[in-house]
């Protein structure tokens, strides 16, 4: 796969949507040939005697841009500082009113850092007013710390009972560094002080605060029971650090991740660990299925993986601005190999990524 090399110039030479139409076309076969794998959706037709589909819809996913302030090596979105496309308040609007006329339990942000959004804090506040259930955000933990801007962004979490939701590679310095950048793991650990010092992570509290675990190289996570252990004894031995629970997610074969495995010519290996891994309980588990996920600009997938690879619904109504519940349901979910990466072992969609 020499012809691969050089992708990360490439990708600097493309648009994003061309990057996204040379991922998918990779994913549906463009390179996978060494044997023929088993289509993901043959795979779910076969263990579950029905393709994937759409049930009540809980979670409403909101993707509020691309911006962020790291640049890491897994992310999915291939979001950083130079990412422009950043959720208007009139799309906020939009996915406020779908709120309202329908059952969502709950709203989960994500970005990019999502807290970068100029109307975040308003659009916090008013789906508060909404009535949902729960408040997710998905926080790179850094951004808290990079600028004073977002230093009081704990107390702003703490007052609105947000769940926080971090991603932490590991508790060392070196192995976190690698993934997301120098000086990451330093900034993370103040930040998770910061959540500690208002009440994230204490018992009785009721201010939720979990991390996410991703791999950094081209293997599959550990047992989440037995890494969540080890990383609440290193970071309570180590900083007296306390957060709730821990999730070992499963890095998707997207964007950076994608060009990674190509370019490290682990690609073919990695696929066949995902289809290996494949277990049946994990798929009708699957978060596509009770989740709607909106992009920056108001268009709808059914997850921000599919978002990523320009998959929209399977449904004429593709903007949140035509939002109807009734249409929601009983939809066939677009999947393609990725998925793999979602149902391999416990599954990574219990609750989504973090970017």
């Amino acid at each position: 796969m020499s012809q691969f090399k050089s992708l990360q110039s490439l990708r600097k030479r493309q648009s994003p949507l061309a990057q996204t139409e040379r991922q998918l076309k990779l994913l549906e076969g463009g390179i996978f040939t060494e044997e023929d794998a088993p289509r993901f959706e043959e795979r779910i037709l076969a263990t579950l005697k029905a393709p994937l589909r759409s049930k009540q819809l809980d979670i409403l996913q909101v993707n509020l841009g691309y911006m962020c302030n790291q640049v890491c090596t897994h992310c999915h979105v291939d979001a950083g500082p130079d990412r422009k496309e950043i959720m208007t308040i009139n799309t906020m609007e939009h996915c406020l009113k779908a709120i309202k006329s329908s059952k969502v339990k709950t709203l989960d942000l994500t970005g990019g850092a999502p807290e970068m959004n100029p109307n975040f804090r308003w659009f916090v506040t008013q789906a508060k007013a909404c009535g949902v259930d729960e408040i997710i955000v998905r926080s790179n933990l850094t951004i808290i710390v990079a600028n004073k801007k977002y230093h009081d962004l704990p107390d702003f979490f703490a007052k609105h009972g947000v769940h926080v939701v971090s991603s932490m590679p590991h508790w060392t310095e070196e192995k976190t560094d690698r993934q997301r950048g120098s000086g990451v793991f330093n900034d993370s650990i103040k930040a998770l002080k910061m959540l500690n010092d208002v009440g994230y992570g204490q018992a009785q509290s009721g201010l939720k605060l979990d991390l996410v675990y991703n791999p950094s190289g081209a293997f599959l996570p550990g047992d989440q029971n037995a890494l969540s252990a080890e990383f609440k004894q290193r970071l309570d031995r180590s900083f007296g650090i306390q957060f709730n629970d821990l999730f070992a997610l499963t890095n998707l074969p997207i964007s950076r991740f994608l060009d990674y495995l190509i370019a490290s010519e682990n690609y073919d290996d990695y696929m066949w660990a995902l289809v290996d891994a494949y277990n049946p309980a994990a798929a009708q588990a699957v978060m596509c299925t009770n989740t709607l996920s909106v992009s920056w600009d108001g268009h709808l997938y059914d997850c921000d993986f599919n978002q990523m690879l320009q998959m929209p619904i399977q449904d004429e109504r593709q903007h949140i601005s035509e939002f109807d519940n009734d249409l929601m349901n009983g939809r066939l979910i677009s999947v393609s190999q990725h998925c793999y990466g979602c149902t391999a072992g416990a599954g990574s969609s219990c609750q989504g990524a973090v970017a």
